[in-house]
């Protein structure tokens, strides 16, 4: 809840006029408690969770020759209610275990010091937080999503994920309660380390969320953004690891490829991409 009851005691405050986006925040959160906006994470969860997926789920109903091309794993097949029993399991562990480790996680939001206030980060600085949550997150999953390939992490816990061999957009966050908490932790770490904003959170929260359904959606789209960043594994990089299965000691990471390459458990998909490139080619031509 912010400390002022007027835009003008906001401005005279800060010394200056509220930006256009400063003004709109005020708006809508000047009554509104600490707690509450924090909450908006758990609603962004459901939504983004139940919509961004849908572009995939229809390219796989839909099988055309011209997306097919783009499948990394073009012999398996998902059917509709395939896809939906996958989302009501997904559902299922958000409101039994993700949305309430939400809810009562803010008063560690509240210490590290996530701010609801004025003014609003700039740009600069909600990109540069970005990256470290990113690599932060990146570097912590590995070494966790490593772990849980050991034999009890993975019979107990991780093989509930490895279910889908050949991932899809839904199965992004399909896996065991515990899975979900472990590796979540990965998540808030950043964000720990770093606090900024609470618009900051709910980016990094919305974004990862995209990168993660984008990274188990199946398909290796060329005209993809993500093409374009440095060291970015995706989903060919990620379908791998799904493929491989159990057996799998390579592609741990979540969004970059450098921990792989630096601890060398990336040997076996750097051979497969040659080879996979190669077919990929000759397919297209």
């Amino acid at each position: 809840m912010l400390p002022y009851e007027t835009l003008q005691e906001a401005e005279f405050s800060l010394g200056r006029n509220l930006t256009f986006a400063e003004t709109l925040w005020f708006k809508y959160s000047a009554r509104k408690s600490d707690y509450f906006l924090y909450c908006h994470n758990t609603i962004f969860l459901f939504i983004f969770y139940t919509l961004l997926p849908l572009p995939y789920m229809v390219a796989e109903l839909l099988r055309s020759k011209k997306i097919d091309k783009f499948k990394i794993q073009p012999k398996m097949k998902n059917s509709l209610s395939d896809m939906l029993t996958c989302y009501r399991k997904v559902i299922q562990t958000f409101v039994l275990a993700v949305g309430p480790l939400q809810l009562f996680s803010y008063p560690v939001i509240e210490r590290i010091g996530i701010r609801t206030g004025l003014p609003l980060p700039s740009g600069s600085e909600l990109f540069w937080q970005l990256l470290v949550y990113f690599l932060v997150e990146d570097y912590a999953n590995y070494w966790l999503h490593r772990s849980l390939h050991f034999k009890w992490g993975y019979e107990k816990i991780h093989c509930v994920h490895h279910e889908y061999t050949a991932p899809i957009g839904f199965a992004a966050p399909y896996a065991h309660w515990a899975e979900i908490i472990i590796l979540g932790f990965a998540s808030f770490l950043g964000p720990m380390i770093v606090p900024g904003h609470m618009i900051t959170f709910w980016l990094w929260m919305i974004v990862r969320q995209v990168e993660a359904i984008e990274t188990h959606s199946g398909y290796d789209f060329p005209w993809s953004p993500t093409k374009y960043i440095p060291f970015y594994g995706g989903a060919i990089y990620h379908d791998y690891h799904h493929y491989v299965g159990g057996k799998s000691q390579s592609n741990f990471a979540s969004v970059f490829t450098y921990c792989d390459y630096i601890y060398g458990t990336d040997k076996g998909y750097r051979y497969q991409k040659e080879v996979f490139e190669k077919v990929t080619q000759s397919t297209l031509h």
